[in-house]
C-alpha cells in the first residue's frame, strides 16, 4: 500500500460509521413502508438507502475530511473529475436492495478505500445478521459476530469435495452455467448481496463466479476483505486483477473470487 498508511484506529472508525448506517437502515426495515423508488436504471433505491448514505458520508466527511467520496446514491462524478483520485472512499450504502425489500436480511453496508486503482482497505456489515467483516491488505481480515472477533485467513485453505460454489440470490447468469458445467460436481449456495465475497474469506465457500454485470461499488469493500483474508479476485478470462476507478465506466468486468487454492488447480 504505497503512499498512503491506514490504521487499525482508522478502520475502527470505518466501522462504527458502517454499523451507524446499518442501524438506520434497520430503522426503515422496520417500518410496513419501505419507500420504494425505481431509478432511471430500473433499480429500485429505499428510505434506508438514502439513510444510510447521508450516515456514511458525513461520518466520512467529518474522520477523513482530506479524501473524495463515491456513493452509490452520489454517483454523478464525472470522468474528469475522478481519474485526478489517487485516494477515495467507494461506498455502497445498500448493497443487495432487492434483498431488502425481500425482508431476507441478506443485504449490507459496504464502505471500501481506493488507492491506487486497488480496494486497500474494506468494511462489510450485515445489519439483521450482525455481522461486520473487515480488512486492510497486508494487516489482516476479521469477522466480528455477538462480541467476538475472529481472524479471517485462507491463504492456506484446501478445496473442500465437492467445492461449495456460491452464487447471486437475484441474478441468474447464463455464462455461470456455463462455467460450472467447467467445475464439475459441485454445491451451490445462493446468497444476496457482497455476502458471497464474505463467505469465500470465511471458508464457508471455495469460489464465487460473477459472469454477469456489477458495478465498482458492489465488490469494492468486499473485495478489500477477500483479498485482504489471503483470497483472490480476478478479472474473466482474462485473468487480471480486479481494479478500480481504471475507466469512464463504472461497470465492473466478470470476475472470479476464490481462495488461491481455486486458482492453482485451474
Amino acid at each position: 500500500m504505497s503512499n498512503i498508511t491506514f490504521s487499525a484506529a482508522d478502520l475502527h472508525k470505518v466501522i462504527e460509521l458502517a454499523k451507524k448506517a446499518g442501524d438506520a437502515i434497520m430503522q426503515v426495515y422496520a417500518q410496513s413502508d419501505l419507500g420504494v423508488e425505481v431509478k432511471q436504471d430500473d433499480s429500485p433505491v429505499t428510505a434506508a438507502d438514502i439513510a444510510s448514505h447521508n450516515v456514511i458520508v458525513a461520518g466520512l466527511k467529518r474522520h477523513f475530511a482530506a479524501i473524495a467520496v463515491m456513493s452509490e446514491e452520489a454517483a454523478d462524478i464525472s470522468w474528469t473529475e475522478r481519474q485526478t483520485w489517487q485516494t477515495y472512499w467507494l461506498i455502497d450504502p445498500l448493497d443487495g436492495t432487492k434483498e431488502f425489500i425481500k425482508r431476507n436480511g441478506e443485504f449490507t453496508v459496504n464502505i471500501a478505500l481506493i488507492h491506487q486503482g486497488k480496494a486497500v482497505a474494506g468494511v462489510v456489515y450485515a445489519p439483521v445478521l450482525k455481522k461486520c467483516y473487515s480488512g486492510i491488505l497486508g494487516q489482516g481480515a476479521w469477522l466480528e459476530q455477538g462480541g467476538t472477533v475472529t481472524s479471517l485467513d485462507i491463504s492456506e485453505r484446501q478445496i473442500q469435495t465437492p467445492p461449495i460454489v456460491v452464487g447471486s440470490r437475484s441474478h441468474v447468469s447464463p455464462d455461470v452455467a456455463q462455467y460450472l458445467e467447467q467445475v464439475g460436481e459441485h454445491n451451490m449456495l445462493s446468497v444476496g448481496s457482497s455476502l458471497k465475497f464474505c463467505m469465500v474469506a470465511e471458508g464457508q465457500a471455495d469460489v464465487y463466479p460473477r459472469l454477469g454485470l456489477t458495478s465498482e461499488w458492489d465488490t469494492a469493500a468486499a473485495q478489500a476483505v477477500l483479498e485482504s483474508a489471503g483470497g483472490v479476485v480476478l478479472a474473466y478470462p482474462a485473468m487480471t486483477p480486479l481494479e478500480y476507478n481504471q475507466k469512464e465506466n463504472i461497470l465492473n468486468p466478470y470476475f472470479i473470487a476464490a481462495s488461491p487454492a481455486w486458482f492453482a488447480k485451474s
